[in-house]
């Protein structure tokens, strides 16, 4: 199962101000992870599906570079979304 309009626009709604400012980077960084945990489970029980290994592995990078721009920027928000949305373990 893909990730729905109704859960993308929830996500920019409570990360990203509003559900229509999907440009910032807190509302992005959301979306990452709600696909990284949605693929991690799938793989989980399908382990040789290559393609979304890779594709896994991108969005994990991607995500981690939208992480250190944050971390740059706004450092207080990234301490508040990390916490909010359980990354770090």
């Amino acid at each position: 199962m893909q990730v729905t309009s109704e859960v993308k626009k929830n996500l920019f709604k409570t990360h990203g101000g509003s559900e229509t400012n999907t440009g910032s980077t807190a509302g992005q960084i959301a979306l990452f992870t709600e696909r990284i945990n949605h693929i991690a489970s799938h793989l989980e029980t399908n382990r040789k599906d290559y393609a979304n290994t890779r594709s896994l592995l991108r969005m994990v990078g991607k995500r981690r570079r939208l992480l250190n721009y944050m971390m740059k920027t706004d450092l207080n928000g990234y301490r508040q979304l990390i916490e909010k949305l359980n990354i770090r373990k």
